[in-house]
């Protein structure tokens, strides 16, 4: 089993999300601040006259757990629902999983899932 973690701009996880609902089991999509190669957002200040850069951008995190042979299929899906071809489009990162167990079920490893 491979952990699927995708760093995304915010505004694509409606897009991300409808290219994996069919292709996994479930995932988790969490908000929050991020400081990558992305350009950060110019914001106003003082009425208009005064500016200054963000210090972080929004991004959103996309996390799944698939089994080995889905991971080609569901990255692919990610980086083509999130790509814009501009600097920040994201991350994805993929990292072994040694156990699983579904609480409700008792389930462990692949059947977990």
């Amino acid at each position: 089993m491979k952990r699927i973690e995708a760093t995304i701009q915010t505004d694509k996880t409606g897009a991300v999300s409808d290219a994996i609902k069919d292709l996994v089991g479930g995932y988790s999509i969490l908000e929050g601040n991020g400081r990558g190669s992305g350009k950060r957002q110019e914001i106003r200040s003082g009425r208009g006259t005064g500016s200054f850069t963000a210090e972080y951008n929004k991004v959103a995190v996309v996390i799944t757990i698939v089994d080995d042979t889905e991971v080609e299929k569901v990255s692919s899906a990610i980086a083509d629902a999130s790509f814009t071809g501009k600097g920040g489009d994201g991350i994805i990162v993929v990292t072994d999983v040694v156990s699983a167990l579904n609480i409700a079920s008792k389930k462990t490893g692949s059947e977990a899932l």
